[in-house]
């Protein structure tokens, strides 16, 4: 799994993912333009949380946090 298959998946642009999930938008650039890789324990969170999410298990319009 990489960065922008998680970054499709949650249907959001990279401000937005960036806002919900309170990571700077520079370090989700870097991760999207392949510059710098999340560690896999952080992606395997990220899915994780968006498919809690479509599943309606969590429901938080702007943030996680």
């Amino acid at each position: 799994m990489i960065f922008s298959d998680v970054l499709e998946k949650s249907g959001l642009n990279q401000s937005e993912f960036s806002r919900k999930f309170n990571i700077p938008f520079r370090t989700i650039q870097d991760w999207k333009n392949e510059k710098r890789t999340p560690p896999d324990y952080v992606l395997e969170l990220l899915n994780f949380a968006i498919e809690a999410e479509k599943k309606g298990f969590i429901y938080n319009k702007n943030s996680y946090f």
